[in-house]
């Protein structure tokens, strides 16, 4: 699986670098593990998307219909402009994350900050990740897709039960909108099957 990936990277690479490699996919389809072995034989950096989260009260998001939480989940602004750019003008990039154990409902960030140094390749690894707004600076976009029990599975065993029922509730209208309306599979540069078993 990731060596096709691998294969393809290194092809784009001949013609520019640094490459920008957008991972994306529902919520536990393994984009993570595929972004790490892919680091593992490629020289390049990962930025996490989940840091660019926007945060906020769940009150609110109920209130939003999916094409809305699609649009804002991810602040793709800022992403674009303190990471993505940086580091495809061949420099350093630093941001402070989203703080995920804050109380719900607060947005802020931590206070110590993450730093990337350039690299030739540059792995955007998150759901969202190859939306529209970020189009001109992807250069290989791929789908990461799971069985949906398996994917179900992985999210139960990461967050645990009483999270992931608030989270499918939020979060499984947007991803369906996400994934049919604005980025389905015929709009990606490679569509891979990670169906790999998680086992007790």
């Amino acid at each position: 699986m990731e060596s096709a990936i691998i294969a393809e990277i290194n092809r784009r690479l001949q013609r520019k670098n640094p490459l920008l490699v957008a991972l994306d996919g529902r919520s536990g389809t393994g984009k993570s593990t595929i972004a790490g072995a892919i680091a593992e034989r490629v020289e390049s950096v990962i930025v996490v998307g989940d840091d660019f989260y926007a945060g906020g009260n769940d009150d609110v998001w109920e209130g939003c219909g999916a094409s809305e939480k699609a649009d804002r989940v991810i602040d793709w602004r800022r992403m674009r402009v303190q990471v993505l750019e940086p580091l495809l003008a061949g420099q350093p990039a630093c941001w402070h994350p989203l703080d995920f154990q804050a109380p719900v409902g607060w947005v802020g960030w931590k206070e110590e900050t993450v730093s990337l140094a350039p690299a030739p390749v540059i792995l955007l690894d998150g759901a969202y990740s190859a939306r529209p707004e970020l189009s001109d600076l992807i250069d290989l976009a791929i789908l990461v897709e799971s069985d949906d029990a398996l994917r179900r599975q992985r999210l139960l065993a990461r967050e645990g039960r009483e999270f992931m029922q608030r989270w499918h509730r939020l979060w499984d209208v947007a991803e369906d909108y996400y994934f049919t309306s604005i980025r389905p599979p015929t709009a990606f540069d490679i569509v891979i099957k990670n169906d790999e078993r998680i086992h007790p």
